[in-house]
């Protein structure tokens, strides 16, 4: 996957990586966590103001497709892309690939949903717009 919508360059730390000397599955998920949460901070999704009007954005599905290792001190890009999975659902698709040389790491399809204050699904309109390409981030930011 190329011509990502958003780029976020992060470093392998020692105590990410198991007995073997390559980063545990798991920490995988942070990575690609972190990510998603930078973007929409970027785009004026604010997670605390989310959830004090009773909105929590959540994951309800996660598949990862490991490629390659990494290892402490390693630099790598999580690049990602975004679309509408269904009328409740939108998926972020991410890869991590190492730096320099920009070998692919791991691919991955994240499915999340927001819930309203009763739990049930529903996307906020400026949350939509993201997917759907019609607002604008200054529009979005003031709307939150």
């Amino acid at each position: 996957m190329d011509g990502y919508r958003f780029e976020l360059e992060m470093g392998v730390r020692d105590y990410e990586c198991d007995m073997q000397g390559i980063v545990n599955n798991s920490v995988y998920q942070n990575y690609l966590e972190h990510a998603r949460h930078e973007f929409l901070k970027e785009v004026g999704i604010d997670f605390g103001e989310y959830a004090k009007r009773g909105i929590n954005l959540v994951v309800v599905r996660a598949e990862l497709d490991y490629r390659f290792p990494l290892k402490s001190g390693d630099r790598f890009v999580v690049g990602l892309n975004l679309g509408r999975e269904s009328v409740l659902r939108f998926a972020f698709y991410q890869d991590i690939v190492r730096l320099p040389c920009r070998k692919s790491v791991l691919r991955a399809k994240i499915i999340g949903t927001a819930l309203n204050g009763s739990g049930r699904p529903e996307i906020p309109a400026h949350l939509a717009s993201l997917f759907d390409g019609g607002m604008s981030v200054d529009s979005m930011e003031s709307s939150i």
